[in-house]
């Protein structure tokens, strides 16, 4: 099966809070392709600390610059919004090499459920976090924040504003 090149790449992930990470590897996927929709996960099983409405409003604040991102929020499986808005490439960013184990999972498994019954493959492609923002857990980030520290070196400007102004102890309740 041979692959047409892509161009265009979806960007999938929870973005709580959307950190100086994921816009590297943004930044640099942008250069790859013409177009890179972010999709921010709506998954009610998992705890987010930002709603997805919050979430979608930070990540187009923090990449109102960048002409060729789209942001959406997704519900259900990625790889079939993936599959129905005709996307071949799944973006994934790693920081360090205990990313990559789950990282190798997950997009094993897309193949897998994007490979039944379709010609066509929905492939999965890996960009490491620049050696700078490799650190940066969005985890971290919330923990910085409940114990009163600065995170205007983890986040955007904009999510480091909207931040500060978050009831933090909430973050408590849902550990």
């Amino acid at each position: 099966m041979k692959l047409m090149p892509a161009k265009k790449a979806l960007y999938p992930g929870s973005f709580d809070p959307f950190t100086l990470g994921h816009l590297d590897v943004l930044v640099r996927a942008v250069e790859i392709f013409d177009c890179v929709e972010i999709a921010i996960a709506s998954n009610s099983r998992k705890k987010s600390i930002l709603n997805a409405k919050e979430r979608e409003s930070l990540v187009k604040t923090a990449t109102a610059n960048l002409s060729n991102v789209k942001v959406s929020i997704v519900e259900g499986l990625v790889i079939d919004y993936a599959r129905a808005n005709d996307y071949r490439i799944l973006l994934r960013g790693i920081r360090a090499a205990n990313d990559f184990e789950q990282e190798l999972e997950m997009s094993q498994i897309n193949r897998s459920l994007s490979l039944k019954g379709y010609n066509d493959s929905i492939e999965t492609v890996f960009l490491m976090t620049s050696p700078e923002y490799s650190f940066i857990r969005a985890s971290r980030v919330w923990e910085l924040l409940e114990l009163g520290g600065d995170v205007s070196t983890l986040v955007p400007d904009c999510v480091s504003k909207y931040l500060e102004g978050r009831n933090i102890g909430y973050f408590q309740q849902t550990r």
